[in-house]
């Protein structure tokens, strides 16, 4: 049986977790909150780098807490972003890199990913952010 996602709580620990970002360069602060199957929440915020490749975003930062708490089974992802000081006000959707990265670890079709658009949820899967997948095989 599938778990229902609440949308709200779900962007509301991706809002909390924005708060904590470190965005010296851009400006642009991201919360993320990811769900695990079992109902567990792990957030993260992007930490920014003077030399921008090591920077990281929310979701990989959420994704590694969770990962390195021997997590595996992922059910959804929320994300927020507007600029520091701001509330967000438009949908902001994973980058290239987190969206193939999340791929490594979840079943496209199956995975939830939830963001808000002028105070409305707004859902999707990451199969339709991500179509023909980059899929190493072992």
């Amino acid at each position: 049986m599938e778990k229902k996602i609440d949308e709200k709580k779900l962007l509301s620990e991706a809002k909390e977790a924005r708060k904590n970002a470190y965005v010296p360069f851009s400006g642009f602060t991201v919360g993320a909150a990811l769900l695990t199957k079992d109902g567990k929440i792990y957030r993260g915020c992007n930490i920014e780098s003077s030399v921008m490749s090591p920077s990281l975003c929310a979701e990989r930062v959420a994704l590694a807490k969770a990962i390195s708490e021997g997590e595996k089974d992922f059910l959804a992802i929320a994300i927020v972003g507007a600029p520091k000081d701001e509330e967000a006000k438009d949908a902001c959707y994973p980058c290239g890199v987190c969206r193939q990265t999340l791929s490594e670890h979840v079943k496209l079709s199956a995975f939830t990913v939830v963001t808000e658009e002028n105070g409305q949820a707004v859902t999707c899967t990451l199969e339709e952010l991500l179509p023909r997948a980059f899929v190493f095989e072992k």
